[in-house]
């Protein structure tokens, strides 16, 4: 369940981050990212290690809130599948159409 949770604050981080604070950029980078303790982030910002907890739990919901109302990493995940299942039916259907499965390859590199 944490591992879980970790990944997709990682992946809504990627896509929200430049909306947050320096501060919050910073502490959610160490703690999710770079796999900092609460008292290591604490100690090094020299605040306390609650002020660390409160500032990571508000921007977890924060970031939440962003993503249920910009849809922008489900949005990023439907695609990719979408992107998988059309290039999977051009190549059986259309082997030879190097243009569609270019366009289709165009695409994929846009969302990587």
């Amino acid at each position: 369940m944490e591992i879980e949770k970790t990944n997709r604050m990682n992946a809504l981080f990627e896509f929200y981050s430049t909306l947050l604070t320096e501060k919050q950029m910073n502490y959610m980078e160490l703690y999710y990212a770079d796999d900092f303790s609460l008292g290591e982030i604490a100690e090094e910002y020299q605040v306390s290690r609650q002020a660390v907890y409160d500032n990571i739990k508000r921007t977890e919901k924060i970031i939440e809130e962003y993503e249920r109302k910009l849809h922008l990493f489900s949005d990023y995940i439907v695609r990719g599948e979408l992107l998988d299942k059309l290039k999977t039916y051009s190549t059986e259907t259309y082997p030879k159409d190097e243009a569609l499965i270019h366009y289709i390859e165009q695409i994929q590199e846009i969302e990587e």
